[in-house]
């Protein structure tokens, strides 16, 4: 075989997974972003019962009795907030906005904090300082003067806690609509409705501690080495105690093949490894569902043959839909398996032997499965699957999604929602004496498509980067530049900012690691984890700048300065967040005591009827929800012969990046690159290192372009192909997405691939 040719910026990284690269990593962001002497006891802090909860992914805290509860990419996060650089008045000053938008997403994050609330000039095209009541004043009398008010949108960042999504989502349903865009929308929306009808809860069923108990992991879409890399501790005491780990990923990340525990002494000395996957199977991508019904269809064999491979007690006495299901298992056929999802019949057997051994099964998934036409129904086949062995409300089973920021979960659970249930609504009136509006309103794409069609003039922005985590760049810039105001709550500078309409304001608010003092003294905030963890956050560093406000004080002037005749005592609530807790716990039910219970190290677990297997369904028993067909996703065709997948970066979360590198995968210094297999490349006639084109082609009939990318040649499954995002957004529009959720279909678009002209 002939070698590989010398790409700039390509060089293959050979160490596993964590272990020194990752303590270097974490050393360069320390140096590069904080003062040396404050770093160390900020770090300490993170993810501990006295200290602040990592604005990072949301896996959970362990016990607490770990000296070190932050991995290298929370350290990054953590260092990213605290930075000492800082964006002021004359830092603006000295740049027009159309200058700024002419630097990278990483130049522009990487000038530091927001030290003072702004508002866009156009006669000279900067932002310039405004006061606090100023602004307050400009977003209330904007919001009144709208003829209705589903003409405005309040999007909300994961990163909100508890306190300050909750009156957040009561000021907006006091004004009068329920137009709630989410990150959720962007990731786990099709757990967040998928499994309610499967299971009667969208969240996740299993703890840590479960973790600890379980005879077999599957893990289907995620790679956890760079998106939630504390799961890998957890992962790494599971494969040593020799739980078998099965992988369906259609590239090969290295976290998930061999993985150096940072905190483990003795894998640090001797410089060695375990291996956490035993069995790596590189499903295609957009092939998940199909393989789940590959590994049910075996299972329903197995069980036909010799018996004992499904818990026919667990489905005859907690399930509705078993029969339909089998059938629908029974009639699919092996060759349609096969080619759908890029695996053989043997392996999916294979992993349906493994299954039937085990007592006590967690499946994990991410975005991977999410992020599809069909995220929904993928979802669903998860819990099918687990239903099928009656692996829920047992020790060491369960349904694991992986969450992203650490309170996407936890926002969503305080009533950040477009589609609120009556409950919901009929408890806020009851409270708060005010009757909420009950029509459903807009996620992330109807709001970025009533914003792009003119229906929706206002946009409030409770953190995030909106405009660049779309789908459909093309049509998300040019809605931002629509509206008559944009408001941003934010901790950095980012894009989204510079996308100017009429008017714009940016409102800086403290970070998770600062000192939240309001009248009452200190403040703590909670945030709710992946596993439904409820727990206290308490920032300690002295605020980035004198002008910054927290989020609920934040939420609470806009309140106050919109609704002059409201009778919650917004300015009350946010001198002691207590009173908004109480607000939490007189809403919502599952958290009763909450005040108390948070002051509890660890915190509290919110409750979860499958735990207990109690089925919070229409049927009051899980349901199992057949898939109809396996080419669900638009089929590959001889004019797109490829599915592109969008991936993050190791120095990147979400839209922030971190630094141009993504050391596992041997990239150094640039994002401009596409995955491919060494057959394709072989197949277009191509070599790793030549410049190519992409196209995603779609059955809208819609064709978009991305030049000049790089091709790499990457251990990834045949057919798939895969590129960064947000660089490769522009090949999805804002039309394609999961028509239940909602989800953007990021992580299957059919594409052609081409020599650059």
């Amino acid at each position: 075989m002939a070698e590989k040719r010398a790409v700039p910026g390509i060089k293959p990284y050979k160490n596993a997974g964590g272990g020194w690269g990752a303590l270097r990593a974490t050393a360069l962001a320390v140096r590069e972003q904080m003062e040396l002497t404050e770093a160390p006891g900020l770090l300490l802090r993170t993810n501990k019962p006295e200290g602040f909860d990592c604005p990072g992914c949301a896996w959970p805290d362990k016990a607490h009795t770990s000296t070190f509860q932050f991995c290298e990419n929370g350290a990054k996060a953590v260092t990213w907030e605290a930075t000492k650089k800082r964006v002021t008045p004359e830092f603006f000053a000295a740049h027009t906005v159309s200058e700024l938008l002419t630097w990278s997403d990483h130049k522009l994050e990487d000038e530091g904090r927001l030290t003072h609330p702004m508002a866009y000039e156009s006669a000279s095209d900067k932002y310039v300082p405004i006061e606090w009541d100023e602004a307050f004043t400009r977003i209330g009398t904007a919001l009144r003067a709208l003829p209705d008010p589903n003409m405005a949108e309040f999007y909300t960042s994961g990163r909100t806690s508890n306190e300050a999504a909750f009156l957040y989502q009561l000021f907006v349903r006091e004004y009068g609509t329920n137009n709630f865009p989410d990150c959720s929308n962007m990731c786990h929306e099709a757990t967040s409705q998928g499994l309610p009808k499967s299971i009667g809860i969208g969240k996740g069923t299993v703890s840590l501690d479960d973790f600890e108990q379980c005879e077999l992991i599957i893990s289907i879409g995620h790679n956890p080495g760079t998106n939630h890399p504390r799961m890998m501790g957890t992962l790494h005491d599971a494969a040593r105690r020799g739980v078998p780990i099965i992988v369906f990923n259609p590239l090969r990340e290295r976290a998930l093949e061999r993985f150096t525990d940072p905190q483990s002494p003795v894998e640090m000395a001797s410089l060695g490894a375990t291996d956490i996957a035993s069995s790596y199977y590189q499903v295609k991508v957009g092939g998940d569902a199909a393989a789940l019904k590959g590994v049910m269809k075996a299972l329903l064999a197995l069980d036909e043959a010799h018996g004992g491979a499904l818990d026919h007690d667990f489905i005859a006495k907690h399930t509705n839909g078993f029969e339909a299901l089998a059938q629908d298992l029974r009639t699919t056929g092996w060759v349609e398996i096969e080619a759908a999802s890029g695996l053989t019949r043997a392996a999916l057997e294979s992993v349906a032997a493994a299954y039937a051994k085990s007592n006590a099964t967690i499946i994990s998934y991410g975005m991977g499965v999410t992020q599809h036409a069909n995220g929904t129904q993928n979802v669903q086949q998860i819990a099918n699957l687990l239903l099928l062995r009656g692996n829920f409300g047992k020790p060491g089973a369960g349904i694991c999604p992986l969450r992203g920021h650490s309170n996407v979960q936890g926002d969503r659970t305080v009533g950040i929602n477009e589609r609120p249930g009556k409950d919901l609504l009929d408890a806020i009136e009851r409270v708060y004496g005010f009757a909420p509006p009950s029509e459903h309103g807009h996620d992330a794409v109807a709001a970025m498509q009533a914003i792009y069609e003119g229906h929706s003039k206002i946009l409030i922005a409770l953190g995030g980067n909106l405009a660049v985590a779309m789908s459909g760049p093309d049509q998300c810039f040019a809605a931002m530049r629509k509206l008559d105001l944009a408001v941003h709550i934010a901790t950095k500078l980012n894009r989204s900012h510079l996308l100017i309409g009429k008017a714009s304001i940016i409102l800086p608010c403290l970070g998770r690691t600062e000192l939240d003092m309001q009248e009452a003294g200190p403040q703590s905030v909670t945030v709710e984890d992946s596993m439904s963890m409820v727990h206290a956050s308490s920032g300690k560093l002295p605020p980035a700048s004198e002008h910054l406000r927290s989020e609920p004080a934040i939420a609470a002037g806009m309140a106050k300065a919109t609704l002059p005749n409201s009778k919650i005592d917004w300015m009350g609530m946010v001198a002691n967040y207590d009173r908004i807790r109480d607000g939490i716990e007189a809403v919502f039910p599952g958290f009763e005591n909450y005040n108390e219970r948070i002051r509890i190290p660890g915190g509290f677990r919110l409750p979860l009827g499958p735990t207990e297997r109690v089925w919070h369904t229409q049927s009051g028993k899980a349901e199992f929800l057949p898939l109809a067909g396996l080419e669900v996703d638009p089929p590959i065709t001889a004019e797109a012969p490829f599915r592109l997948t969008t991936i993050r970066s190791h120095d990147q979360y979400n839209t922030t990046i971190y630094g141009l590198n993504d050391r596992y995968r041997g990239v150094f210094g640039r994002r401009d690159v596409v995955f491919m297999s060494r057959g394709d490349l072989d197949g277009l006639g191509l070599a790793h290192g030549d410049l190519i084109d992409i196209e995603s082609v779609l059955p809208s009939g819609e064709q978009r372009r991305l030049p000049g990318f790089t091709a790499i040649e990457y251990n990834i499954a045949p057919g798939a192909v895969a590129a960064y995002y947000p660089e490769a957004n522009g090949l999805v529009p804002l039309d394609y997405y999961d028509a239940t959720s909602g989800t953007p279909a990021y992580k299957s678009v059919p594409v052609k691939i081409s020599r650059a002209a």
